[in-house]
């Protein structure tokens, strides 16, 4: 599904009337196509603190070329700064001084990183230095233009060495609708990363069950986890059996057809995936449905049935797998919930508050599980997909533009974030939730 408006304000005709008119003229976001390198252009790294020193090698042996000095006339793709030296708000100033002289000069669809403390983990005046980096990254997201992007990655003390592959997601295109996000590596669980053999296919020999896997979002990240080497084991309803599996076919994967809010369906699916494939390395609950009405207008059939699907299923199918041992050991576990689950949104007490329990179900087990096995969820804003080309024009046309991208995301985004996640070398981030939205200009 194309982005009709995006089309017309960068045609001849449209693109010096959006001009003349003041309407946003949204940069055609650059994905990562299989086989281009992660970073097309130089990284210029800054800042002094305990990162600094091995960000150049870290990122050479992603493949990504990267210089510590600007070069006069050069422009950069991408721009790192090491923020975890400073340790009062006065130090702040480094992130101007830094910054400021190359904002003009960043290649189209840019990238910044910055690199902080997680702020738990320092007291005092640090602590209030490090929390002052958010409100940086955020704002800074909203300035950068042209189709570029803005995080914050903090990094717990002991976790230096496992950043890798958090780096690679968050500079390349895979992170085209990401932006405005903090990630924590090393803040709950390990602080270790697993090794990576090959980074064209991280997934190889690894089991991924996807769920709502025939159509949308959920055929991209089977997709997606099957072109990272995944074997992947798509799961839908009866009624989207035959897309199933055919999927299932094109990928040389499995299928599972079966109701996930019947009551025997978290012992059936532990016994498929323990009897076919050994157990499984990732979990991804994308089945989801909504059923809108204002709550005064609302029946109980849509509150339980939005619940049960979006919430209930997922929590009884995780809980069964991790405890009969069908999680492998560095297993992920992934949820998807939604901005509607922390902004909330009319007409979607149901569904908001589902995609808010998926959160919760990440809160709740990121600190409950072990064995190098991670919990983390993604939080989609407008995704373009056969379903939001329902919703009528105008709600549509203002779903896509209000955000600092100002147009909608791809299904191929919300993959990208999840392989990210899937990846062994992110065994460190866990229990994150990362909005996959074009930084929407509401919810935190």
């Amino acid at each position: 599904m194309s982005d009709r408006y995006q089309g017309f304000v960068s045609s001849p005709i449209g693109k010096p009337l959006a001009k003349f008119v003041g309407l946003p003229n949204p940069t055609r976001l650059e994905r990562w196509t299989e086989g281009s390198p992660l970073v097309t252009g130089t990284v210029l790294t800054g800042g002094v603190g305990r990162l600094a020193h091995d960000l150049p090698a870290t990122l050479g042996e992603l493949g990504i070329g990267s210089a510590t000095t600007p070069v006069d006339g050069e422009t950069y793709k991408a721009l790192v700064f090491d923020a975890t030296g400073i340790t009062e708000s006065s130090g702040l100033v480094a992130l101007q001084e830094f910054f400021t002289p190359l904002m003009r000069r960043l290649d189209r669809c840019p990238r910044v990183v910055v690199l902080g403390t997680t702020p738990e983990s320092v007291a005092g005046s640090e602590r209030v230095a490090q929390r002052a980096l958010e409100g940086f990254t955020r704002s800074l997201g909203k300035e950068i233009g042209r189709g570029g992007t803005v995080q914050l990655v903090h990094v717990s003390p002991g976790a230096e060495g496992a950043i890798a592959s958090t780096l690679a997601f968050l500079l390349s295109p895979k992170s085209a609708y990401v932006s405005g996000q903090v990630v924590r590596i090393g803040a709950t669980g390990t602080t270790t990363a697993e090794p990576v053999a090959d980074w064209g296919r991280p997934l190889e020999g690894k089991v991924a069950l996807v769920t709502g896997a025939s159509r949308g979002i959920g055929e991209q990240i089977a997709r997606v986890l099957h072109r990272d080497g995944a074997t992947v084991v798509g799961l839908d309803v009866p009624q989207a059996a035959s897309e199933l599996q055919a999927l299932a076919r094109e990928l040389d994967g499995d299928h599972l057809v079966l109701d996930i809010t019947a009551k025997d369906a978290p012992q059936r699916i532990a016994h498929h995936l323990r009897t076919e494939h050994g157990g499984v390395d990732v979990v991804v609950h994308n089945a989801g449905i909504t059923r809108d009405k204002k709550l005064a207008n609302m029946g109980t059939d849509r509150w339980e049935s939005v619940i049960a699907v979006n919430l209930t299923a997922p929590e009884r199918i995780t809980r069964t797998l991790l405890d009969e041992g069908v999680v492998h050991a560095n297993g992920r576990i992934v949820g998807v919930a939604s901005i509607a689950g922390i902004a909330g949104n009319l007409g979607q007490t149901n569904y908001a508050t589902s995609k808010a329990g998926v959160i919760g179900l990440v809160d709740s087990l990121a600190d409950e599980v072990g064995d190098g096995i991670t919990v983390n969820a993604v939080a989609p804003g407008f995704i373009i997909t056969d379903m939001t080309a329902a919703v009528p024009f105008a709600t549509r046309e203002v779903g896509q533009r209000l955000n600092a991208m100002s147009q909608g995301g791809l299904p191929v985004d919300v993959a990208e974030t999840i392989a990210w996640y899937a990846n062994p070398a992110s065994t460190a981030v866990n229990g994150n939730v990362v909005r996959v939205c074009g930084q929407m200009m509401l919810g935190a």
